[in-house]
């Protein structure tokens, strides 16, 4: 068997096995192997067919790390209408506690509401933004 067949052979194998984990990094370490077996394909040495594969995999797993880690600006999974419907519905809140959290009375509960950054304090109607653990965070609406 060739060493380029080799090559494409596991690379496949690592496509396939991120296919069941649906982790990216293993399909960046499988265009590391494409990359080895096209350095077989050019009759380069096992050393140096290794040290590509090994380059190009590590840099692809090196770069979509820094591009994943830079999109800090997506919403919070717990902010989402599709995961939480609750998200988006309003309620009435009568009176704060000094601490910033207060107690209403919401789909037939106690809820603990705490206000959502940047938002001040006031009785009124207020939005229903993000579950954070047990509480409704809220803004006004």
């Amino acid at each position: 068997m060739a060493e380029s067949t080799v090559w494409w052979l596991l690379a496949a194998a690592m496509v396939a096995l991120e296919l069941f984990t649906g982790t990216f990094y293993l399909l960046m370490l499988s265009i590391g192997l494409a990359a080895g077996a096209l350095a077989a394909h050019l009759g380069l040495s096992e050393t140096t067919q290794l040290v590509v594969a090994a380059l190009v995999g590590s840099s692809a797993v090196v770069l979509c790390h820094l591009v994943k880690r830079r999109r800090n600006g997506d919403p919070s999974v717990r902010s989402l209408r599709s995961v939480n419907l609750d998200i988006g519905e309003t309620l009435q809140v009568d009176h704060w506690q000094p601490d910033g959290t207060a107690q209403v009375r919401y789909r037939g509960a106690q809820w603990t509401v705490v206000l959502a950054p940047g938002q001040t304090a006031a009785p009124g109607t207020y939005r229903i933004n993000e579950l954070v653990g047990s509480r409704l965070q809220v803004e006004q609406a």
